[in-house]
């Protein structure tokens, strides 16, 4: 790449590896894509227990990672979010980026937009957890108000917030939160793709040949996994639960049939998605749900809640079905119509693996480099001098 085209991008995570979620998956792929592309990136993350501040080890292509403190939410302890600190301003003022990109802002994510504005730095905000969703499944009540306070507080001093799906875009929208923008997730689809798809796995799991169903995602309260036992008891399919979290133990009291993985990644995981027949998710809070990508792109047919993420990726009669979210009896029916029809499901399977083309992660990172070259007014490589898009030009004043 010619060096005049790169943009430096600082990552300002409340999340990140060796954490395993949504968050740090997708701050590693959009790494992955801009250091392959000849961009300069910095990462700022919260560090784990015992680990010292400062410049950490190198992340994914070998990019500096500078850790601060963090600390996990009283009502969520799995999230973990990064505390405020003037690290950050140091840290910006010294890498001296075009552009700074908020992943999933709440705490850390407040000093990084602080440090940006201090610093005259253009932010992009990406709205990926719904924490006032997470606050209700764990029994924080009232907390809505506040959460919400907080987050739009927030996003409007970003110059762009970008949005992961289109019932969360319309969301952030009538909560007040100017300045929104489409960004997707990709999905690798050499990692997830039917060819994965192991009979001697399968004979393993399901050895009177059975249907297979199965879930795959953290074991948590917020993802609602109790909602599996309504199908626990379906003829004629074995149920698979892939992942691994707090909830564990009380679902394999409740689940006494299934099969439980533990956490799977790489490979294992590759050829456990594909294997299955019908994937079900559980949660109503997902402001995108990668899991649900990646049995699509495994010809998967998929049956999840309809709300948030899912309506943009499950096409209901096509690549699988959804259902009111909480329903344990609709849940019942629509994994039921499936297991009971294998000619449905096999045509599923196909049309599932159609929608995610042209979903890949290159795709997708195409697009959020042009929305950093918008707010940073940087004209894409094959823009003549003083043509930039015009919007890069009207980033309006922090409300």
């Amino acid at each position: 790449m010619d060096t005049l085209s790169a943009v430096k991008v600082a990552i300002v995570t409340e999340s990140f590896p060796p954490r395993v979620d949504g968050v740090a998956n997708s701050v590693v792929r959009v790494v992955e894509q801009l250091t392959a592309r000849g961009h300069d990136v910095l990462v700022i993350a919260p560090g784990g227990p015992g680990d010292a501040v400062g410049l950490g080890p190198s992340g994914p292509g070998g990019v500096p990672v500078e850790l601060v403190h963090g600390v996990s939410l009283p009502f969520y302890r799995s999230f973990h979010v990064g505390l405020p600190t003037r690290r950050v301003t140091v840290a910006l003022r010294d890498f001296r980026p075009d552009v700074v990109h908020l992943a999933s802002p709440l705490v850390l994510g407040l000093s990084g937009l602080a440090a940006a504005r201090r610093l005259g730095i253009p932010a992009v905000a990406v709205f990926q957890t719904d924490v006032a969703g997470f606050a209700r499944c764990y029994g924080v009540r009232g907390a809505d108000p506040l959460i919400w306070w907080w987050l739009r507080r927030l996003h409007r001093r970003a110059d762009r917030t970008l949005a992961p799906s289109t019932p969360v875009l319309a969301e952030l929208e009538r909560r007040g939160v100017p300045r929104l923008a489409f960004w997707g997730r990709g999905v690798d689809r050499r990692r997830f793709h039917p060819g994965h798809r192991s009979p001697q796995l399968r004979a393993r799991l399901a050895p009177d040949g059975e249907v297979v169903v199965g879930y795959v995602g953290r074991l948590a309260m917020e993802k609602r996994p109790a909602l599996l036992a309504r199908i626990a008891d379906l003829p004629g399919m074995r149920l698979v639960v892939v992942g691994d979290g707090p909830e564990r133990e009380r679902l394999e009291r409740l689940l006494p049939d299934a099969t439980f993985t533990g956490f799977r990644t790489g490979a294992e995981l590759s050829e456990l998605v594909a294997s299955l027949d019908v994937f079900v998710h559980t949660g109503a809070d997902e402001t995108f749900c990668q899991a649900i990508q990646e049995a699509l792109a495994s010809g998967v047919p998929v049956v999840a809640p309809a709300s948030g993420g899912p309506v943009d990726l499950v096409r209901p009669g096509v690549n699988g079905l959804l259902y009111a979210p909480g329903d344990a009896g609709q849940l019942r029916a629509s994994v039921s119509a499936l297991v009971e029809h294998a000619t449905l499901r096999h045509w599923m399977s196909e049309r599932a693996v159609e929608s995610v083309r042209g979903r890949d992660w290159e795709s997708v990172c195409d697009e959020l480099i042009r929305h950093y070259r918008e707010i940073a007014g940087i004209a894409a490589p094959d823009t003549p001098p003083g043509r930039q898009d015009a919007r890069a030009r009207q980033t309006e004043d922090a409300v």
